[in-house]
């Protein structure tokens, strides 16, 4: 692959993966080939550092206004959900109302497919948003709030290509099932650009501590998807990213 080759593919990866992970409407004019998405799936947290950065300058710009952090950090989190089209939240209501709801495998899929939130959907979604929003209303200044979205929603989306390629997907007509497994150099690289919005953000020992709550998530998640539903799907993929975006804004709040 020739340089400009190589910058054509880096571009059209990106625009892929912004384009799923947000509402921004720079995808590419033709349509994706098969497993395009799935080798695209590395920019999944340059995606995510798009979105915290969003939530950032809301953040700031409340602050300007001198509105008090607890409305500030509302209007982070709301404008971070208008930005994703609350994609990721929406996957862990349907992954709770499936998991609580169901007492078979075909029902536990049948409550995923269905749009209408349940009680173990609405909690779950519930829970999220208040732990999200007093993470981040607890942090002192701009600069903190700023570097814990840019984080929690860069990292938070690393482990999904490692998560696709691990997990199998529950259904062979569903979104992870056509988007395919991610290639290894995929996998490799949201790992690492993971590991490096860690460092950056928390330094080298909040790095191990936000690496191994992810890891342990994904894990758990993972046995309990293979044991639910028999593998993972976009749905699950959702509530991945909503369970470890959650926990990298509590390590934040712990540490800065």
């Amino acid at each position: 692959m020739d340089g400009e080759e190589g910058l054509r593919s880096f571009v059209q990866d990106v625009r892929i993966a912004i384009s799923l992970c947000t509402r921004l409407p720079v995808g590419p004019a033709a349509p994706v080939a098969e497993g395009e998405v799935a080798r695209a799936s590395w920019a999944f947290p340059v995606a995510g550092l798009l979105v915290g950065l969003l939530g950032a300058v809301i953040y700031w710009l409340a602050d300007r206004l001198h509105i008090p952090p607890q409305p500030a950090s509302v209007l982070a989190l709301a404008a971070t959900l208008l930005f994703t089209g609350a994609m990721h939240e929406d996957g862990l209501a349907d992954t709770a109302d499936g998991f609580g709801g169901g007492k078979t495998r075909e029902r536990k899929l049948e409550i995923m497919r269905d749009s209408r939130i349940g009680a173990f959907g609405a909690c779950a979604f519930g829970l999220s948003l208040l732990l999200r929003w007093s993470a981040i209303a607890s942090l002192d200044g701009t600069q903190s709030v700023a570097t814990a979205l840019v984080v929690a929603h860069g990292a938070g989306r690393a482990a999904l290509p490692a998560f696709m390629r691990l997990v199998p997907p529950a259904r062979a007509d569903g979104l992870s099932s056509e988007v395919g497994q991610p290639p290894m150099q995929s996998v490799a690289i949201a790992l690492m650009l993971g590991v490096i919005a860690l460092v950056a953000g928390f330094g080298v020992g909040g790095m191990v501590i936000g690496v191994v709550a992810v890891a342990v998530i994904a894990l758990l998640l993972a046995q309990l998807s293979r044991r639910q539903i028999g593998g993972q799907t976009g749905d699950v993929l959702g509530a991945l990213e909503q369970m470890a975006e959650a926990a990298l804004l509590l390590i934040a709040a712990a540490l800065l």
